[in-house]
């Protein structure tokens, strides 16, 4: 009999938790073959869902909870999820009820045809225009940074054998990106056909600032692209700059009577210094990144487990 885990990242879902569960209770007692248990990872939520995972733990002897002492972001909330878990079967799904947990089925048919990681392919998202909007960069910031291929959707809610998620957790700097860490761990990734419902109570706890976040790791920790596509820049702004010097030494010998162009040289320098200041600080943000990892801050610190003996403080 295999074991399913599900991992869930939990951040103001007070009203919204006790259902998502309710419902993976009742899809995985209609399944033959599986056990299961559950991992709720609270990451520092400022409202109620901490008294929430409590209650559930106290309620039900397969569900743990791993509380945070502060906010350190979804990913980091899933590599202390994973770190918890036994199962043979890892599936991650999010804690607003709008990834429907009746839909695992799906994903354990489909890791038992063969594949190492399924993800849910949305056929109606329910999210709002600047959701939709950000799920849209950071599918061309994984095709292009990662080498997602162009066919694969990626999402939040997803299935991975045990030995994809034992290869993630051996990443152990400040900066985890769960999807990257899968696409370099395996290629047999496949989708199934998921629905995506309304949310019926409070809102996304993406902003813009996650975001940027978000994406900054994304090509910042798994990918020298950007370091790449600032040598191109750099050796296009070089080249346009000889070229542009050719043409006004030409222009002034065949016609002296041309004035010097003060505007067009103050353009040039004003665009050459913000390229190069651009340039600099992309570099600098991987210096800072390899420094902070050096220092060996913690990709998360946690200061509880409940339902069952706590093993580690941080990691």
């Amino acid at each position: 009999m295999d074991k399913v885990s599900f991992v869930i990242p939990c951040y103001r879902s007070e009203l919204t938790l006790p259902g998502v569960i309710d419902e993976i209770r009742e899809t995985m007692e209609g399944l033959e073959g599986y056990s299961y248990e559950i991992v709720l990872v609270n990451d520092c939520s400022p409202d109620g869902t901490l008294q929430v995972v409590r209650g559930l733990c106290e309620k039900y002897d397969n569900i743990v909870g791993v509380s945070l002492a502060k906010n350190f972001g979804q990913h980091a909330a899933l590599m202390a999820g994973f770190r918890h878990v036994t199962g043979d079967i890892v599936i991650c799904l999010d804690d607003d009820g709008q990834t429907p947990a009746s839909e695992a089925r799906k994903f354990l048919a489909e890791i038992a045809s063969g594949r190492d990681v399924v993800y849910a392919k949305y056929l109606n998202k329910q999210h709002s225009a600047f959701r939709n909007f950000g799920s849209r960069v950071n599918e061309i910031m994984t095709r292009f940074m990662l080498g997602k291929p162009k066919e694969l959707y990626i999402s939040s809610y997803f299935a991975a054998r045990r030995f994809v998620i034992d290869e993630v957790v051996r990443y152990e700097n400040s900066y985890p990106y769960v999807i990257g860490l899968v696409l370099r761990t395996t290629k047999n990734i496949g989708n199934v056909d998921v629905r995506h419902r309304q949310r019926e109570v409070g809102h996304s706890g993406y902003t813009m600032k996650t975001l940027l976040g978000l994406w900054f790791n994304g090509f910042t920790a798994f990918s020298i692209q950007p370091l790449r596509f600032a040598t191109m820049v750099g050796v296009l702004c070089a080249a346009s700059g000889f070229l542009y010097g050719i043409y006004t030494v030409l222009k002034r010998l065949f016609n002296p009577a041309v004035p010097m162009g003060f505007s067009a040289l103050m353009s040039a320098v004003v665009f050459l210094g913000g390229m190069i200041m651009l340039m600099l600080g992309l570099i600098g943000e991987y210096v800072g990144r390899i420094y902070i990892s050096l220092n060996n801050s913690p990709q998360y610190v946690i200061r509880e487990i409940i339902g069952q003996k706590e093993e580690t403080n941080e990691s």
